[in-house]
């Protein structure tokens, strides 16, 4: 077992401020989050009248159109804003450690930087049940409220591990049975036949650059999704929830 730890979490990168969060989604997975601290919420009394607000919560009533300053323009924030501090760090060991006798997969993004695409992918880990969602700390974007309101609550309960060094904690994965297989468009293999019977760390690259090479190096095998001629490629939080749709259903194969 490597003595080192591959950190991290999302309170990992920094930005100036408590993220906002909106939409009913977002803000209530918050809320029923107990390791998620939040600071206040505001929202139309309508909104509030369907959250069950914790005790000792700070809130406050407002207009619809006063919680627009709070938010991107022309973004559906649904009546409801909540302020929350950034959830504590988590290690890499810590997860792989708690799972070793899961065959559910983990998710290795590097450099996916979009959080509407980020959140899209936690949506579709919490749909299809990954382990955890691992990217590199200095390049992938911070909570935000673009990100949980793609996510629509799953930030909450997948796990979001930032790591310092992704090859490092590639390295750290597979000492831990996993097979990596990474998605390349140049690949010869398809995904179907490169998913391992357990315990899949399934790895996507950035829009357009693709993984970098050394991550590649890092990976067991590449595969490719059979998607027609006619496209280049997927976007990657398509491309993600094919991969993990594929995965569970190998998984679902074996149970049958």
């Amino acid at each position: 077992m490597s003595s080192h730890k591959s950190q991290r979490r999302r309170g990992a990168a920094q930005i100036s401020g408590n993220p906002k969060f909106w939409g009913r989604h977002a803000v209530t997975a918050a809320l029923e989050n107990p390791e998620r601290r939040i600071i206040k919420v505001w929202g139309t009394r309508e909104a509030l009248a369907h959250i069950d607000l914790p005790q000792g919560v700070p809130f406050q009533f407002c207009e619809g159109s006063d919680l627009a300053r709070f938010v991107p323009r022309d973004t559906p924030h649904q009546g409801i804003v909540a302020e929350v501090a950034p959830l504590e760090d988590v290690w890499l060991s810590d997860i792989l450690g708690a799972h070793e006798d899961d065959d559910r997969p983990i998710l290795i993004l590097d450099q996916v930087t979009d959080p509407h695409n980020v959140g899209a992918i936690f949506r579709s880990a919490a749909a299809f049940d990954a382990i955890a969602v691992v990217t590199q700390d200095r390049h992938a974007p911070p909570e935000s409220g673009v990100l949980a309101k793609s996510a629509s609550g799953a930030l909450e309960f997948v796990p979001w591990v930032r790591v310092v060094n992704l090859a490092r904690a590639l390295e750290e994965i597979a000492e831990h049975n996993y097979w990596r297989i990474g998605l390349s468009g140049h690949a010869d293999t398809t995904l179907d036949k490169a998913l391992a019977p357990r315990r899949n760390a399934l790895v996507l690259g950035a829009e357009g650059e693709g993984m970098r090479a050394n991550i590649e190096d890092h990976c067991d095998q590449l595969a490719k999704l059979p998607i027609s001629e006619q496209m280049e490629s997927l976007n990657v939080s398509n491309a993600a929830a094919i991969a993990l749709y594929a995965d569970a259903a190998l998984r679902q194969s074996k149970a049958d």
